[in-house]
């Protein structure tokens, strides 16, 4: 086993292999001794935040990683899919840690629109947003900072980084590009048979 030193806790990878996205490896005991749940989805700890199941981990560089727990249920509530699982939408959100890694204007316009969302969350008698039980509670929330320049940042930067993954593509049923193979004419843009 090699060790990742990049970050504050050692990460153990099997020799010569490091990981290939932006979720990080790591055994699902590393997980549980490093972090603590938030509310029933997340595991948050040092630099990281993973799924309570600690099936997906992504490494938090930039930002606070309740402030990453919390912009991964902020996609999930503006962009809902039921097939998805919250790997895809951390994969989505994971640049907005990396540019809040080297601005600190983008990190604080973040921090303080996740500390809104957490404000309008206790004001309706909920700990936090992320522990907001209720989807439809959390939209409701959301829907009053539609306007905001920190919820319109993460809502134009999803249609990107959600939608142009290829593990969405296969979920979505979209073959992807037809360009390489000689395009859409040979290749069922004819297919459907609904009309």
């Amino acid at each position: 086993m090699s060790t990742n030193n990049n970050n504050e806790f050692p990460v153990e990878f099997p020799k010569g292999k490091s990981p290939s996205s932006p979720l990080m490896a790591m055994s699902r005991r590393q997980l549980l001794k490093r972090g603590a749940a938030v509310g029933s989805s997340f595991l948050v700890g040092g630099g990281f935040v993973a799924a309570s199941t600690a099936s997906w981990a992504v490494e938090v560089k930039g930002l606070e990683p309740q402030t990453m727990a919390a912009l991964v249920q902020i996609a999930r509530d503006i962009y809902p899919h039921d097939r998805f699982g919250d790997e895809l939408y951390a994969a989505a959100v994971k640049g907005h840690d990396e540019k809040a890694a080297e601005d600190p204007a983008f990190k604080q316009l973040l921090e303080a629109g996740v500390a809104a969302l957490n404000s309008l969350a206790q004001v309706r008698g909920h700990p936090d947003y992320l522990q907001t039980g209720w989807e439809s509670d959390r939209v409701d929330i959301l829907k009053t900072m539609e306007a905001s320049e920190f919820f319109q940042t993460i809502r134009g930067g999803l249609v990107v980084g959600l939608y142009n993954q290829p593990a969405v593509w296969t979920l979505l049923g979209y073959e992807g590009s037809s360009h390489e193979h000689g395009g859409y004419i040979t290749r069922g843009f004819d297919d459907i048979n609904w009309v």
